[in-house]
């Protein structure tokens, strides 16, 4: 039985999640669902005993039904939000995701069947530049993906309310 790295005490909640960048053709690939009122990237949980790369490899084959390869570590996140909807409402929340850029395949087909929490997810390709236009998390993703970057960037968000 695979176990997710995190747990939850009382209203607060830890997760360590893997999370892709997939770029083709201008867009970046988000997921959603009908239950959340927003978009989210693709990935998930480690499992204990995972790396975060085969966490990544795992979550976007799941998610998408292609198997991308990994190009490079992009970004450390460490993302605290409190949630008023959807399946997280009343948690203060503490992320840790690594945030891997994955390699293009030269298509945005997709084999996607995912689901999450028995709710079915749905892939968003959306235009990089219309990004700002969406529900869209990480919030950093837009600036990221419009500017230079040399390495692994280490990016905290508080979103808290």
């Amino acid at each position: 039985m695979e176990y997710n790295c995190g747990f939850q005490r009382d209203n607060n909640r830890f997760r360590y999640r893997a999370a892709a960048v997939i770029v083709e053709d201008g867009c970046v690939l988000f997921a959603g669902n009908e239950r959340e009122d927003y978009l989210y990237s693709i990935g998930g949980a480690v499992h204990m005993g995972e790396t975060a790369e085969d966490a990544v490899r795992r979550e976007v084959f799941v998610e998408t039904g292609v198997r991308y390869e990994i190009d490079r570590l992009a970004v450390i996140h460490e993302n605290f939000f409190n949630e008023n909807s959807g399946s997280l409402k009343g948690l203060s929340c503490h992320e840790l995701a690594l945030y891997f850029i994955m390699k293009p395949r030269g298509t945005q087909e997709l084999n996607s069947d995912s689901y999450t929490l028995g709710v079915r997810e749905h892939m968003h390709w959306i235009p990089i530049e219309k990004l700002p236009e969406y529900k869209a998390f990480p919030s950093f993703m837009y600036e990221y993906l419009t500017t230079a970057h040399e390495g692994v960037e280490h990016i905290v968000a508080d979103e808290r309310v």
